[in-house]
């Protein structure tokens, strides 16, 4: 084989990761050379629109990555699973391996100067928070009711950069947002660009129940390309995948789309798979939860059924409603 292609975002998060999948290919396939191609879709070059004005984070992420493996410019690409739409056909792509799954909580940094214990007083009054994510935006505002959620872009380092030095968010109409007293990131992508030690709040799954997916790595090649697919083969974690399917199953019943506040995390204990599950109204005030058990073998079916009881509870509603 030709060296072999892997096309990436160029953030540091998003080459931080690649950089992962390349090592465990090559030390799985000793002898493959492997080089990143670098893109900066259209989430990257737009730092103020919300995602939805491209699609969600398919369109403003994924789709121009995956375009390179369509028109065979590269072998492979690399997206972080909890961007990639679970609601639609990826007709000629597969999911070639998901990586072992990295911690899939939420974190919080706050500004120099505050504490995490004058922020959470009052419930978040005269305090304001950044996040980009819907779910993490309606978990807060059960979690700190009166603290003031605002639009927040940008990859982990630059948000962070603007919180610290107090620079406001700007809007699509040029108006501008904050500046922000404290932002909600993944723990994970915290840590895998260095800023781990600002986590001053990590948010358990019990109370913040993760995105469908986060924490794990995907790595996504053309169906038909068989010899990608047998290189790929060697670095899937099982258990990620059996997770990844569960979870994303639920995302297929309920048709959400890049607006609909959905967060889904499955875990695994000998043969037994523990789905939890959760839809909410944007503003928090609506959250549905369960909880489903059932053998690890069928995943699908697991994520599949918890869909339907999510229905059954009044989801479709809240998604119907969330629709813009």
């Amino acid at each position: 084989m030709k060296k072999f292609l892997i096309s990436t975002r160029k953030s540091k998060m998003a080459l931080a990761q690649t950089e992962l999948v390349s090592t465990l290919l090559c030390n799985a396939s000793p002898g493959l050379e492997t080089d990143l191609a670098q893109n900066e879709p259209r989430g990257d070059r737009d730092q103020v629109s919300r995602l939805d004005r491209h699609g969600g984070k398919g369109g403003a992420f994924v789709a121009e990555i995956r375009a390179d493996v369509v028109a065979g410019r590269s072998q492979c690409a690399m997206h972080s699973l909890k961007d990639m739409p679970g609601n639609e056909e990826t007709p000629d792509l597969v999911i070639g391996a998901y990586l072992q799954r990295d911690d899939p909580t939420d974190s919080m940094a706050i500004r120099p100067g505050l504490t995490v214990d004058e922020l959470m007083r009052d419930g978040g009054a005269g305090y304001k928070i950044g996040t980009n994510s819907v779910r993490r935006a309606a978990f807060i505002h059960e979690l700190l009711p009166n603290i003031e959620v605002v639009h927040f872009r940008g990859a982990a380092d630059t948000r962070l950069h603007k919180l610290d030095n107090a620079i406001p968010q700007k809007l699509m109409d040029g108006s501008q947002v904050g500046p922000v007293d404290a932002i909600m990131l993944a723990t994970s992508g915290m840590h895998r660009v260095g800023i781990g030690d600002r986590i001053a709040h990590t948010f358990p799954v019990a109370q913040m129940l993760p995105a469908v997916g986060q924490g794990i790595v995907a790595v996504e090649c053309a169906a038909a390309d068989w010899e990608t697919r047998a290189l790929l083969a060697r670095i899937d974690h099982p258990k990620a995948r059996a997770c990844a399917e569960a979870e994303r199953e639920v995302l297929w019943v309920l048709d959400g789309h890049c607006n609909s506040p959905i967060a889904a995390h499955a875990v695994i204990a000998d043969d037994q798979m523990t789905l939890h599950a959760a839809v909410m109204s944007l503003d928090g005030k609506t959250i549905l939860r369960h909880v489903l058990t059932a053998t690890a073998e069928y995943p699908r079916e697991l994520g599949r059924n918890m869909g339907l009881q999510l229905i059954a509870m009044g989801a479709d509603k809240l998604i119907t409603e969330t629709r813009v």
